[in-house]
């Protein structure tokens, strides 16, 4: 159980989805008694079991929706008639989301990536900072940031990302952040937004289309211009527009 719970703490710091099942009520012979305990990843990988067979498959498919939709839920099962199994009784199984942090990825360490950095630490994002620049980067940078100090390119090929990740594209170069955007925009991400004028997303938009690198659908779900409407016009108020956007997209789930 020791194992179990050690690797749940990992599951969170490294804003890994997962789902923790447990069987709450158990009656004839079922292969595990109350109490038992499983640990699910979205991609049905488990740490744990509850007994095996028919059962446990079904709660490994029912745990993978309940972390897309990051809702608890208690499901019963008759060993008979839903799983199968000869043994035969009833079993009661809880599963629960792992409360996990959003990964945040900001590319460019300028005024606002930074001050969106500091912010989201705050309220509670685990934050990545990236940027070919070196001396860029803000000293007075939380330790808790995460600084990859490379070319997009090559931190893009070494980040992992699931729908657990939101990504702001807030480079210094146009050209870098239609790549990274072209890049992204093809993965199943929990948020992928991008800073700009207008003129510049249209552009931009245009040139991903003509090029068949993303779909009319993919470019739907970018959030450009990032952030929400106000009138912002600083590099901290455009920040707190941008956080103000994470925030709603994180609660809104």
């Amino acid at each position: 159980m020791e194992n179990l719970y050690t690797t749940l703490d990992t599951l969170v710091k490294n804003g890994t989805p997962a789902a923790l099942c447990t069987l709450v009520e158990s009656s004839g012979s079922t292969p595990r008694k109350a109490g038992s305990k499983m640990i699910v990843l979205h991609d049905k990988t488990i740490v744990g079991t509850i007994g095996g067979g028919n059962l446990e498959n079904l709660v490994i498919q029912e745990a993978v929706k309940c972390i897309d939709a990051n809702k608890t839920s208690l499901y019963h099962f008759n060993l008979d008639a839903d799983a199968g199994m000869s043994c035969g009784g009833n079993a009661s199984v809880f599963i629960e989301p792992v409360a996990t942090q959003k990964k945040l990825l900001i590319f460019g360490a300028g005024h606002i990536g930074s001050f969106l950095a500091k912010m989201a630490v705050m309220l509670d994002f685990s934050v990545t900072l990236i940027d070919e620049r070196p001396e860029i980067f803000k000293e007075d940078l939380p330790s808790s940031i995460r600084k990859i100090i490379k070319p997009h390119v090559e931190a893009i090929a070494e980040l992992n990302t699931d729908l657990n990740t939101y990504v702001c594209v807030i480079t210094h170069k146009h050209d870098y952040d239609k790549e990274i955007i072209a890049s992204l925009g093809t993965l199943n991400l929990g948020f992928l937004g991008m800073i700009g004028s207008k003129r510049k997303i249209l552009t931009i938009s245009k040139a991903l289309s003509e090029k068949n690198i993303l779909t009319a659908e993919q470019l739907e779900k970018i959030n450009w211009p990032l952030g929400v409407g106000i009138a912002c016009q600083t590099p901290e108020e455009i920040a707190v527009s941008v956080l103000a956007k994470l925030v709603d997209t994180r609660n809104s789930i």
